[in-house]
């Protein structure tokens, strides 16, 4: 029997995302990607008990480790993290990526469809240099018309937009989740979105994308490639605009 709690696969799809049991309702079972942005649901008949109960994310971890920053004479003041997320779960363990970094962040766990109607207050009161938008999304296998293919790509769109007409160019925005409408998000004003092949993505990938940021020069052009290669699936899980670094750097560190 398959539990609340537990950890599964399914036959149904080759093992291929671990999930954690949320909810049971009967037999069907509502599923959380230990890894991935995605919520799904499953009969209990599909369903193999996983001996996973933890991430192994070393690798996303290592574009932290990788940054090097010269602490001799100079003072860093790395940009600032506004991170929207329709998951309470993921949000928490970005706010811990960010942590690790030494970056500032502002974590609020909001609707999807709620979004647009609070940015803008978030925005006013965080003033961050890196918005990120994201939660959970997909390509629905029923549909009422091409605007309602996506779970949640319209709302992201939505909250895109608003933010745009507050902050206009002077903001990176990171927006989307699991199989997002990349095009429209980029045409609606983000920099960065998910997802080109309309994959899966990582629950860290936008935190990664805004970590490096806020950790590179102001104003030094990022080499877009690589940043998106820091990422768990590369471009095909997110791509975007080019860009430049948001951290500001003084001198003289004070050692008081």
């Amino acid at each position: 029997m398959i539990n609340v709690g537990d950890y599964v696969t399914r036959r149904s799809y080759n093992h291929d995302i671990v999930f954690l049991v949320i909810d049971k309702i009967d037999k069907n079972c509502i599923l959380q990607g230990v890894d991935v942005r995605l919520i799904a649901d499953a009969d209990e008949s599909d369903l193999v008990l996983s001996d996973k109960r933890e991430s192994n994310e070393e690798d996303l971890y290592k574009c932290i480790k990788e940054i090097e920053l010269d602490r001799s004479e100079y003072f860093y003041l790395p940009g600032k993290v506004l991170h929207l997320d329709g998951d309470d779960s993921y949000l928490k363990r970005c706010m811990e990526f960010y942590k690790k970094a030494n970056v500032t962040a502002y974590g609020k766990s909001i609707k999807e469809s709620e979004m647009y109607r609070d940015v803008g207050k978030y925005l006013g009161s965080v003033n961050p240099d890196v918005l990120i938008i994201t939660g959970h999304d997909a390509i629905l296998k029923k549909r009422v018309s091409d605007k309602n293919l996506y779970k949640n790509s319209e709302n992201f769109i939505k909250c895109v937009k608003e933010a745009r007409k507050i902050k206009g160019d002077n903001l990176i925005i990171i927006a989307g989740a699991c199989q997002s409408n990349y095009e429209e998000l980029i045409k609606a004003g983000a920099t960065f979105a998910s997802s080109p092949k309309r994959i899966n993505i990582h629950a860290l990938d936008p935190a990664i994308i805004a970590t490096n940021i806020c950790l590179t020069e102001k104003g030094k052009p990022i080499d877009l490639l690589s940043l998106l290669e820091k990422t768990k699936y590369g471009k095909d899980g997110i791509g975007g605009l080019k860009t430049k670094g948001v951290m500001n750097v003084g001198y003289p560190r004070n050692e008081v």
